[in-house]
């Protein structure tokens, strides 16, 4: 059964100022559907047709089948960063995210600055994770198309770092993109059930 692009969890001019409608015309509208398009087509016709989308990364990687992997992997990292932003995001969360993120980060700005510098430091093309690991918040990083499914990891949020995310509206400044993700878009509630469906 072909997979197929998902719809965007809000309209293409609700991050704006912060990301532009013409920033989701080219990613999520062409980079996101190149993605699921690649995909459909790598998995027709295979015993890969009938399987689930975290089926089909896990057993891309474990084939080492880079091909499959990096495209159905970049459709379930681009989905999910779609869901960890959220139109008059930022703030902070609360509950038992709020504490599990101030203890493990010292407070909400010690995460802020882990995840940030995540960000920024992945060279190249990657992802900024905020996940849960063997029952702890941890911040990591990921090159490419891998992601925390990989690494025995669930992801609570992400945010991507490949250039194509930024560049029409934050040019080469990555650091401004990442500091505007944590203090205006970024999805607590989105986090807070990721955390909760973990721990259930």
């Amino acid at each position: 059964m072909a997979f197929e692009l998902p719809a965007l969890p809000y309209a293409k001019d609700a991050l704006a100022p912060h990301i532009s409608a013409n920033t989701f015309d080219f990613h999520h509208g062409k980079h996101h559907k190149a993605y699921v398009d690649n995909m459909n087509k790598m998995i027709d016709g295979t015993p890969h047709a009938d399987k689930s989308l975290d089926e089909i990364i896990v057993a891309a990687w474990t084939d080492k089948n880079a091909g499959l992997f990096n495209n159905s992997a970049q459709v379930w990292n681009h989905t999910f960063f779609w869901n960890s932003m959220t139109p008059g995001g930022g703030g902070a969360p609360t509950g038992d995210l709020a504490d599990r993120i101030n203890s493990a980060f010292g407070s909400l700005d010690g995460f802020k600055d882990a995840f940030k510098q995540a960000g920024i430091t992945q060279f190249g093309s990657g992802w900024a994770w905020l996940v849960l690991d063997n029952g702890d918040l941890k911040v990591t990083k990921t090159p490419n198309a891998e992601l925390p499914l990989t690494g025995g990891q669930i992801a609570l949020l992400t945010c991507d770092v490949w250039e194509h995310a930024y560049y029409l509206d934050y040019q080469n400044r990555r650091p401004d993109f990442l500091q505007t993700y944590l203090d205006h878009l970024v999805n607590w509630e989105f986090a807070a059930a990721n955390l909760a469906k973990a721990l259930a």
